[in-house]
């Protein structure tokens, strides 16, 4: 029976200090049905209480084993004899996740957020090898290690609690084949470390500069992939690839005390672990958004949903009806209007000087402005002045001169770069601007140019516009 009121709790306190708490107030409450309470008094300390004794008596247990192994977890300071509540150490009020806030926001993460998610992940390694010395994984709650079982069950509540809510349609037996088939590939990487399973930046504290690690409960014998996938690939923590990249290398460099990596291998494995969790994690929140109506979980979905967008780039051809299926689902226009909304534009733009410089219609204040006047000007040429930078006549004399290449060449360089942080970091607008005399020959060659290259190499949406010509043109993004 779940505890209802938190009396048990201030009876804990005044057995483990000697005196009553002066206030009791309720934090936020968290994905899990556990109630959590900050008792201020001769001594702070975090109340619990728990709905299932067994999953208490889990962290209970593996608290005090792992900080026996050095590792930074709350001491559990008193228990109570139903093992229903508990009273712990108060680490502070700072999470990684909002400790990293700015970052998350802006996909541009500082030197001192990226400093705090290398020391939280080069600790990962010791929780899962120096903390699975001597653990007693029967402890583990609900199940002591990852096998094919629990794997299903995390597939089937993708399927019925995700899936079948988003109303489409599919064939169970061919998915359950597939299944069967990732959970084949997932039970080739068993190991005896423990998995945290819920590793992720809500579960880490931060305190004194350092990460402490709570909520790990559910954690059991299991690979340790799936704990690198869950940190890295959590929903809203919203990291660009290469700073994904750049902290697997930190895990493998940390991992490397306890086993040789092969580093090929360890990314073509990780790859199905991490379509698993996200799997798992979309499951999770169905059942939390969809059913439990917790907002937290509602809005975690976009996040979740352009993760497994990202990752069918490199289709699965382990898993050909399942990865269809989610080509599928990720396109359902609940998930592709908010794709749209958050998708790159790139606007492209020619123009005179002497008519000014474009105006930019996003409200970011413009982009890049490029001059071409130091290009070789066709204009000065009177067999040249019908024609614009679209006419093969302008294009020969000016690719012929050569100058117009190399100005190009440096620009594509330059706008590049912008464009692939962009949309790494989920910006939607982009403006490029290219400016000449008169805005009809050297300009327009160049803004043409610039619309088609950005449009072929980043697959992102291109609004050209010569502006002293009044013509307008659309890239649009190909499926």
């Amino acid at each position: 029976m779940p505890i209802m009121d938190n009396k048990v709790l201030e009876d804990l306190y005044m057995r483990h200090v000697g005196a009553t708490p002066k206030s009791v107030v309720e934090l936020p409450s968290s994905g899990s049905n556990r109630r959590y309470f900050r008792l201020l008094g001769d001594k702070d300390l975090i109340g619990v209480l728990g709905t299932c004794a067994e999953e208490n008596e889990a962290f209970v247990y593996m608290s005090d084993h792992f900080r026996g192994h050095g590792l930074r977890t709350p001491k559990v300071v008193s228990v109570s004899d139903d093992r229903m509540a508990y009273l712990q150490e108060d680490l502070g009020d700072t999470l990684l996740f909002n400790a990293i806030e700015k970052g998350r926001l802006t996909r541009s993460f500082s030197s001192e957020e990226k400093e705090l998610l290398v020391r939280t992940i080069r600790a990962l390694p010791d929780i899962q090898f120096a903390g699975a010395v001597g653990l007693d994984f029967n402890y583990c709650y609900p199940s002591s290690q990852f096998d094919v079982r629990t794997i299903m069950w995390d597939l089937n509540y993708f399927k019925y609690c995700f899936l079948k809510a988003t109303g489409l349609e599919f064939q169970e037996d061919r998915l359950e084949d597939d299944f069967q088939a990732l959970a084949d590939v997932l039970m080739r990487s068993q190991s005896g470390t423990f998995m945290y399973r819920d590793f992720q930046s809500r579960n880490v504290m931060i305190k004194d500069g350092e990460p402490w690690f709570i909520d790990f409960q559910g954690g059991r014998k299991g690979p340790f992939y799936y704990d690198v996938a869950s940190f890295l690939w959590q929903a809203k923590a919203n990291y660009p690839e290469s700073l994904r990249r750049e902290l697997i290398g930190e895990y493998i460099d940390s991992l490397r005390k306890y086993q040789y990596i092969d580093e090929q291998y360890f990314m073509e494995q990780l790859r199905h672990f991490v379509l698993f969790r996200t799997l798992q994690v979309l499951g999770a929140y169905g059942f939390r958004g969809y059913f439990e109506k917790k907002p937290h979980f509602m809005q975690s979905v976009p996040f979740a949903i352009a993760n497994l967008r990202a990752l069918l780039d490199r289709p699965y051809a382990e898993y050909p009806y399942l990865n269809s299926l989610l080509d599928r689902l990720v396109n359902l226009k609940q998930f592709s209007d908010d794709l749209q909304k958050k998708s790159l534009t790139v606007r492209v733009m020619s123009f005179a000087y002497k008519k000014g410089i474009p105006n930019d219609p996003s409200g970011n204040g413009g982009g890049f402005v490029f001059d071409c006047r130091a290009v070789n000007n066709p204009g000065k040429y009177e067999r040249y002045k019908p024609f614009t930078g679209l006419d093969s006549q302008v294009i020969k004399f000016l690719e012929d001169d050569g100058e117009v290449v190399s100005f190009l060449d440096n620009c594509y360089a330059l706008v590049d770069a912008s464009v692939a942080r962009y949309k790494e970091r989920g910006f939607t607008n982009l403006m490029v601007s290219f400016g000449c005399t008169g805005g009809q020959h050297r300009s327009v060659y160049c803004a043409q140019h610039m619309a088609e290259h950005i449009h072929k190499k980043f697959n992102v949406k291109v609004e050209l516009v010569h502006r002293e010509q009044n013509i307008e043109q659309s890239f649009t993004v190909k499926d």
